[in-house]
Formats: structure tokens, C-alpha cells, sequence
């Protein structure tokens, strides 16, 4: 089955030279940003990060030009024109709030997720763009994973009929950052952002959630929320739940191991299902996506050969670009990521309280 009738890849932009400033140098940046923008022809021309010799050495790599220590000497060089954040989200509101002062040659940000520290501190930063005249776009990259982006367009030309039950099954143990420690943060934030947002972009915003939450029994800092489990409510009748199990038992204790993520779609007149090939990085592993509708009676199977890390990354820069040069909101504005955030926060909320919570129930309260 090929994919040609399945809009799996990014919009592109028709002009590439424009100037990208890299505000750090960790592994994303290095690892995924840089790779992917150096695939699709963007133009980096700056890079910065605390440890020098780090980003001098991402320089190198990728051929950047001008390497700088302190982040607000990069936002003074007048051939950066968006702004490529990648810093862990309790620094990332004075980044931006410092990137905004330039708004005479920065024309946009593409921030990391989570938008900030919480629901509030995403609304901010909003604000500072919005009003600096900078246009913000968020990168949820899982919206560009290739079996998640084919699936949302046999859901946009109704090939699955209504949605009826969707899945998300995460069994992967990652890899946490230091930064999480002082946070308190382990899944929600960082792993279960990204499956809410999928959700929210395959079927929009849900009415309320429903989580529960434990704490993850390999990793040694304080936290709540370890293994999460939720479940959105959408008005139509849609129940779309997830397990996001960062434990997946004791595979690093000995055992044998069971990793992967699943996920799948039953709708009224079709079906798909798929896995994400992320937890078998840096091996290249395609996601997947197969389907089936009523009529046809087979399971449809389109294969690709690129993988989320690091070739979908790609998108969020692509689509800020596309916004920038055709004067529309990106794909993934500030505003539409801050019902994401919401999402979030309800899901603490209704696990510390033992209750569904209603998104407006965030988004009135803070807003």
C-alpha cells in the first residue's frame, strides 16, 4: 500500500533562508532540531548555550556560523529572524520574555513543550508575543509523527466514520533530565503532553478528563505523577484514554522487557491502529499506522521510511516558517497549545481531588 493519498509529511516552506537562532545545545537540539532542519534546507546561523565548548562542538557539526555563551548576545544579531528555544521550561518564560525586546528583526519562536511550568505561565508568554507582535509557535512534536499525522487525514475525509474509542497505550521507560529533579515533574509534563495534544489534534478539545495517577518506583526523585492513567470525555459521546506506563516493569532490574507504544482508533465505518517507533531510538524505526473501513474489507497497511526522531521535527520549525511567509497563525500557535497546558493541569487537579475535571474549569479559573 503506498502512502501517496495519506498527507503524512509537512507543508514546507517555499523560502528557507531565513535566519534560525538555537538558544541550546542538549541533545534535542543537537540530536533532532539541527538534523532535521539540515535535512530540509533551513537556514540556522546561530547557536547558543552555557557550556561553550558544547556549543561550539554543535556548531561544527552543523555547520553554524556564530556560537555564543550568553543567549541575549545571539538575540542581538540582526540575521536571526526566528528563534528556535530549547531550555528546560523553568527558564523558558525569561528566555522569551528577552526575545520579545527584539521584536524589530525576530519575527517568531518556536518554544519547547511544556509552554512554561503550568497552565498560567503558558498564558503569559502568550501574552508577550501577542503583544510584541512575534508570532509563537509550540513544538508538540508528536503531531508530526508520521503514523499520527496519515491517521489524522483518514479521520479529516471521514474514512473511519465518527470516532467511538481511541487508545493510547505507552509502555517505554525514558530517558529523565536533570532539570525534572527540582521540578518534581516526571510524566505528564514531559511524556503524557505529548499523547493529550495527539488527541486534541486528531479530535479536538474534550469536555473533561479523568486521571489517576502513582508514583514511578525506578526513579528516585520526589513525584506524583509516575504512571498515569486518563480518560478524555468529548460531548459526542468520544472516549479517548490513555496509559502512559514510564515503569513498564522491572525490565532494568532483570527481567525481560515488553516496550513499545501502541496506539489505536475504532470510529463507526473504520478502524486503524498503529505503534510509535520512538522507544527503539537511535535505531531507525518507522511508526506504523494499518486500517480498515467498511468498505473494504482488508487491513490497508502504508509504510514510510521516516521515523519521529529525529525527521519529524521538521514540522514545528516548518510550520512557524509557512505562518511567517503566508501571514497565518502556525499549525501549532501559542493559543491552541494553551488548551494542550490546560489539559495538563486538569489532569493533575482531578488526580490529587479523585475527580473528572472540566477543561473550562482551567481555562475559566486562570484565564
Amino acid at each position: 500500500m503506498t502512502t501517496t493519498d495519506l498527507e503524512y509529511l509537512p507543508r514546507l516552506p517555499r523560502n528557507k533562508s531565513v535566519g534560525i537562532g538555537c538558544i541550546g545545545a542538549g541533545f534535542i537540539m543537537a540530536d533532532c532540531h539541527l538534523v532535521a532542519y539540515r535535512q530540509a534546507g533551513f537556514h540556522p546561523v546561530a547557536i547558543a548555550a552555557r557550556r561553550r565548548e558544547q556549543a561550539v562542538e554543535v556548531a561544527a557539526r552543523h555547520q553554524i556560523p556564530h556560537v555564543f555563551t550568553d543567549y541575549r548576545d545571539l538575540l542581538n544579531q540582526t540575521d536571526v529572524e526566528v528563534v528556535d528555544v530549547a531550555v528546560p521550561p523553568d527558564t523558558q518564560f525569561e528566555v522569551i520574555r528577552e526575545i520579545v525586546k527584539h521584536a524589530d528583526h525576530i519575527r517568531g519562536v518556536l518554544a519547547q513543550k511544556p509552554l512554561g511550568i503550568n497552565y498560567t505561565q503558558a498564558r503569559e508568554i502568550v501574552r508577550l508575543c501577542r503583544e510584541a507582535g512575534v508570532t509563537l509557535a509550540v513544538n508538540q512534536n508528536m503531531r508530526y509523527d508520521q503514523s499520527v499525522r496519515a491517521c489524522r487525514t483518514l479521520l479529516s475525509r471521514g474514512d473511519l466514520g465518527a470516532p467511538v474509542l481511541a487508545t493510547i497505550d505507552m509502555r517505554a521507560i525514558p530517558h529523565w533530565m536533570p532539570w525534572q529533579s527540582r521540578q518534581g515533574w516526571v510524566t505528564l509534563r514531559i511524556m503524557s503532553i505529548h499523547h493529550l495534544d495527539t488527541f486534541r489534534f486528531w479530535f479536538g478539545d474534550p469536555v473533561r478528563v479523568f486521571a489517576s495517577i502513582r508514583p514511578d518506583p525506578r526513579t528516585t526523585f520526589a513525584h506524583e505523577d509516575g504512571i498515569c492513567l486518563y480518560i478524555l470525555e468529548y460531548a459526542n459521546g468520544l472516549r479517548a484514554m490513555s496509559c502512559d506506563d514510564v515503569w513498564s516493569g522491572p525490565a532494568k532490574e532483570g527481567s525481560a522487557s515488553d516496550i513499545g507504544i501502541n496506539w489505536r482508533i475504532e470510529g463507526t465505518t473504520g478502524m486503524a491502529r498503529g505503534t510509535i517507533g520512538w522507544p527503539h531510538y537511535p535505531e531507525r524505526t518507522p511508526s506504523t499506522l494499518d486500517y480498515t473501513t467498511t468498505a473494504s474489507n482488508i487491513w490497508h497497511q502504508p509504510r514510510w521510511p521516516e521515523v519521529w526522531f529525529p525527521d519529524a521535527f521538521v514540522g514545528p520549525m516548518a510550520q512557524l516558517l509557512c505562518a511567517l511567509e503566508d501571514g497565518t497563525p502556525p499549525e501549532i500557535s501559542g493559543e491552541d497549545n494553551l488548551n494542550t497546558m490546560a489539559l495538563v493541569e486538569a489532569c493533575y487537579t482531578s488526580a490529587r481531588e479523585h475527580r473528572a475535571v472540566e477543561l473550562k474549569e482551567i481555562t475559566d479559573l486562570r484565564g
